[in-house]
């Protein structure tokens, strides 16, 4: 057995909505988010840190993208009207800033956006490492990156993939590069800058001085779905102009922006025991069997050092043809072993089209 943990690539971004359907719509219209894992109502009552120690109702879906790259938990309270955040969030504010959103043709990516009359903050330009880059909002205010990238799995309805990667505020900037990189293997520096960035220009507090630290992974991902969810980066963000607050102070997990990233992972148990050495203790842990309805696993949580949640998914079942009944049992399987290409793709016969 497999004594160390592994992840297999970032899973998914948890994007608190007021309307899980609304949302569904317009991410697989606009970024080809429209193949559904798995769509479930019911109590979350194991968040109970984050969630003002009551257990709440909810409604989530997750989504993927066929192309690549993490997928949408698509999360909404039905026992409470989720909270917008009470303040504009600066460049530099504490936790999950933005999500970063892959594409074969950022030009392209651009020019299909704004023909449907995306709010886009600007023109294609070029980042620190000389990527052409673009930021845009969703209907709901969440800010979304959208880079180019060489990692892809197959053929998506969009230009886009699916995440591959954060913006993330953080207060002291060594201390993050090291949780990034002896939890979650982003051990690459790509860049490490400071000063004012064009491309940050068009971004709330965008003018002011930053640092700026890209972080990749040196090692391939390995796991069930390590090619589908393929590579991914980290920015981490630290402001010197202004005053950073946190994304999510004073408001729930579930309650509007970005909630969780989230990791497919193997071993859970080793995950707990090197996290709890590197002095980030599991918060929450759902233990062996947690079933998402049409999926299950063993979820868990820990914050990294500004309080932005992470999650580890050891992904037990899923469905692969829901029409016919066919879901995998990942259990009976070598859990480093990628699934083949062929498993993957009949996933297609699950996409909601419109």
């Amino acid at each position: 057995m497999n004594q160390q943990p592994t992840i297999a690539g970032i899973q998914q971004i948890g994007i608190g909505i007021p309307n899980v359907h609304e949302a569904f719509k317009w991410y697989r219209q606009h970024f080809g988010m429209d193949v559904p894992i798995f769509e479930e109502a019911a109590e979350a009552n194991l968040m109970l840190p984050y969630t003002g120690g009551k257990p709440h109702q909810r409604h989530a879906i997750l989504a993927i993208n066929l192309a690549g790259g993490g997928g949408f938990e698509i999360w909404q309270y039905t026992s409470r009207v989720p909270q917008p955040c009470p303040f504009e969030i600066k460049l530099g504010d504490l936790g999950f800033f933005c999500t970063r959103m892959k594409s074969r043709d950022v030009e392209g990516s651009y020019k299909f956006l704004k023909s449907k009359n995306v709010n886009l903050l600007c023109e294609p330009t070029e980042d620190s490492a000389g990527n052409l880059t673009f930021y845009l909002r969703d209907p709901w205010n969440n800010l979304f990156q959208i880079v180019s990238s060489d990692s892809w799995f197959g053929e998506g309805m969009q230009l886009t993939g699916g995440p591959a990667g954060c913006m993330i505020g953080v207060s002291d900037m060594e201390r993050s590069i090291k949780f990034y990189a002896d939890i979650l293997g982003y051990d690459k520096v790509v860049y490490d800058e400071e000063g004012v960035f064009e491309d940050f220009e068009h971004l709330p507090a965008g003018k002011h001085k930053v640092r700026r630290v890209l972080l990749k992974h040196s090692k391939p991902r390995v796991g069930a779905f390590s090619k589908l969810l393929g590579a991914s980066e980290i920015e981490l963000i630290k402001a010197y102009d202004i005053t950073p607050r946190k994304i999510f102070e004073n408001r729930f997990w579930g309650d509007q922006g970005f909630i969780h990233l989230c990791f497919d992972i193997t071993n859970q148990s080793a995950m707990k025991q090197l996290c709890a050495e590197k002095g980030y203790p599991f918060t929450v842990d759902s233990g062996e069997k947690f079933d998402m309805g049409e999926a299950a696993g063993h979820f868990s949580y820990i914050e990294d050092p500004d309080g932005a949640l992470i999650e580890f998914v050891e992904t037990k079942k899923i469905p692969i043809l829901k029409k016919i009944g066919w879901y995998l049992d990942l259990r009976k399987r070598d859990a480093l072993k990628p699934l083949p290409n062929w498993m993957l793709k009949a996933l297609k016969f699950n996409r909601v089209k419109d």
